[in-house]
């Protein structure tokens, strides 16, 4: 009887720690361009990937599996996955995108949202925001572990973007700025 007891008890705060966990909730493309952005906040934050990309497969594991890069992607943006690699045709703010076919066993080619996005700083994983009104705020590539991720993305969703210089910000994050992220987020 006492195994039973304490295995409901393990078994409870299991699945108490379980629920504190944060999943991003990706959106496809399709489902983002198709947000009513005059009732939503939320800055667009869009993840160009590829599947040949080990970095990528890296911020998927490392990065984006920590509950706060996901509770402030959650909270402070529409957070869209999309393969720049991929055949997909979509509008986006009124501008329709596609990707030309290309032949089996051929060179995959680069969607043209992801070269218009990207420009001439073509590589993977790069990461686009966007304002709600498709004014698009900044181009982040690379790969972060998450605690660096995590500045880089409440720099712009807090708009302090507006207020610091990247300098400056990283300086004050820890002793300014994270108290006060760390209220907001409801993390203590």
């Amino acid at each position: 009887m006492t195994k039973r007891i304490l295995l409901f008890i393990t078994l409870g705060c299991l699945m108490s720690s379980m629920a504190d966990a944060q999943t991003i909730q990706w959106k496809t493309i399709e489902q983002a361009s198709k947000t009513d952005t005059r009732s939503n906040a939320k800055l667009f934050f869009v993840d160009f990937y590829t599947s040949w990309c080990g970095w990528c497969k890296k911020m998927d594991k490392e990065t984006f599996s920590n509950p706060t890069v996901a509770l402030i992607l959650n909270t402070y943006y529409i957070p869209v996955k999309f393969d720049a690699e991929s055949n997909t045709e979509f509008t986006w703010f009124g501008e329709k995108y596609s990707n030309t076919a290309v032949a089996p066993g051929a060179k995959r080619n680069t969607h043209n949202f992801a070269k218009k996005v990207l420009g001439a700083r073509m590589g993977f994983p790069s990461f686009g925001v966007f304002k709600t009104n498709q004014q698009q705020l900044t181009v982040i590539q690379g790969y972060y572990p998450p605690e660096d991720f995590i500045v880089v993305l409440w720099y712009y969703a807090s708009g302090d973007n507006a207020r610091y210089s990247w300098d400056r910000y990283q300086k004050i994050f820890d002793k300014e700025i994270r108290p006060v992220m760390n209220q907001k987020l409801g993390i203590k």
